[in-house]
């Protein structure tokens, strides 16, 4: 019997991944075009607007950008 550490990557039980729900709740007048181009990047359109993404990396680097301008929530 094969324990789940042996297995090769590929057959291994994908663990689920955390869903974060991003919520923007302030303008991004006034801020860097870098900041605005995250907040689209993210799929934001209008301000109070909700998206949800799964937990990553990269999409934590964007929220970490732009933690002055949105609220996030994990979503259960």
């Amino acid at each position: 019997k094969w324990l789940e550490e042996n297995k090769p990557l590929r057959l291994r039980r994908q663990k689920p991944v955390a869903k974060l729900r991003i919520t923007w709740v302030k303008s991004g007048i006034g801020y860097s075009e870098d900041q605005k181009k995250t907040l689209k990047a993210l799929g934001f359109h209008r301000l109070n607007q909700s998206v949800v993404h799964d937990d990553s990396r990269s999409i934590r680097g964007m929220i970490n950008k732009l933690r002055h301008l949105i609220k996030v929530e994990e979503e259960g």
